[in-house]
């Protein structure tokens, strides 16, 4: 795997301990007037500390950024943990759709709020994800190329995932994608 996307630290944690599956996006600086687009189904994550900002997360989530931010890499190098595979995708035209999610990620109110309501169009994109752990965690060094606020990444190599496991059973994980779906209004 060689496409990496790239989400605060403190969510890849959250996504990679089974916390949430869900990752809202509006899209970064970088990718210019059409905002977000789905370029990958399956892709690495990639946790940055670019625009982190521990009070823009629950206070749960608050303390867990405290207890994991002293093991954060160096800011030259990269840790690749956890992979995604999008497994539902939906553009949220309203608030209150974004609003209907509560409970299933980790930011305030107010964080989606002002993301929703950032930029021309007036949408955010819902992205239920299959978290895998890699059998080990990959060092890289972080190249100028990988820097920049933009949500996916090209890697200067492949990444092996073979031997990846789940963070959440088949259960666990259809459970949490059932609510998902259930909140937007979607059918099965």
């Amino acid at each position: 795997m060689r496409f990496a996307f790239k989400e605060w630290a403190v969510v890849v944690d959250a996504l990679g301990r089974g916390g949430q599956i869900l990752i809202l996006r509006k899209g970064g600086i970088s990718e210019g007037r059409g905002g977000f687009k789905m370029e990958h189904e399956r892709f690495l994550l990639f946790p940055t500390l670019f625009h982190q900002q521990r009070e823009s997360v629950i206070e749960a989530a608050q303390e867990r950024y405290d207890v994991i931010a002293p093991l954060f890499p160096s800011p030259d190098e990269l840790r690749l943990e956890f992979f995604a595979e999008v497994k539902l995708a939906k553009r949220l035209n309203s608030l209150a759709e974004a609003e209907a999610l509560r409970g299933q990620h980790i930011w305030w109110d107010e964080v989606i709020a002002e993301r929703f309501d950032w930029g021309k169009e007036k949408a955010i994109f819902a992205l239920g994800t299959r978290v895998y752990r890699l059998p080990q965690p990959i060092e890289l060094k972080m190249l100028p190329a990988y820097g920049g606020c933009k949500s996916w990444i090209e890697l200067e190599r492949e990444i092996e995932t073979e031997g990846a496991k789940p963070v959440l059973t088949d259960g666990e994980f259809e459970s949490r994608l059932g609510r998902m779906r259930e909140a937007l209004g979607e059918n099965g």
